[in-house]
């Protein structure tokens, strides 16, 4: 007998007459959301994970959004983002006519998307390929996403978000800029993605 099987041999003899433990809850916090979330718990989470977090409403999205772009940056956006959500000056449609490739994204500065939800709980955002989102690939590969999350799409809980997410979708989940750390704890930003993060919470 090997010493792995004697161990496991042990632990089953030792347990043989224990009482079976109760079941695991897991139905916890999986009440459907019952209106917009927790609008500043998400903004504290997100600040957390050192993201910026910026206000606006309808009529002030275009203007916040150009104010985080640099002078001479420029910028791509899904060819389905609201035009009132589009930053001024350089600014490229991805997909019009063609989609842009690896190396021509990694020529852009800027990528301003929207989402599908956000999670207050974890200062996540979550993105599904949907309406304003655009592909995968223009999220993960310029420096830096500005995302504009609505407060209706804001959820309390990581249940209530899957409860309300297509597990089919290509789901992306962002907490914070892309970061790492080595084994001293070492933090490194932008190793998988954008290491700058501006999230515009639209009233």
């Amino acid at each position: 007998m090997t010493a792995r099987a004697e161990i496991l041999s042990r632990i089953r003899s030792a347990l043989a007459d224990a009482p079976a433990p109760d079941p695991v809850p897991r139905d916890y916090h999986r009440e459907p959301a019952s209106g917009p979330g927790d609008v500043e718990l998400f903004a504290h989470t997100v600040d957390d994970y050192r993201a910026q977090v910026h206000r606006a409403d309808e009529t002030t999205v275009a203007e916040i959004v150009t104010g985080l772009i640099a002078n001479g940056a420029r910028a791509v956006v899904p060819p389905d983002l609201p035009r009132s959500w589009r930053p001024r000056g350089d600014v490229v449609v991805d997909g019009a006519p063609a989609e842009l490739s690896t190396l021509e994204l990694d020529a852009i500065d800027v990528v301003v998307t929207g989402c599908t939800l956000g999670i207050a709980a974890t200062g996540t955002i979550v993105l599904d390929g949907g309406a304003g989102q655009g592909r995968r690939a223009l999220t993960l590969v310029p420096d830096h996403h500005i995302c504009i999350v609505r407060t209706d799409q804001i959820v309390d809980t990581v249940p209530q978000a899957f409860q309300t997410l297509d597990a089919t979708a290509p789901l992306t989940f962002i907490s914070g800029p892309s970061a790492t750390s080595d084994i001293e704890l070492n933090r490194v930003e932008g190793v998988h993605g954008p290491r700058t993060l501006d999230v515009v919470i639209v009233r």
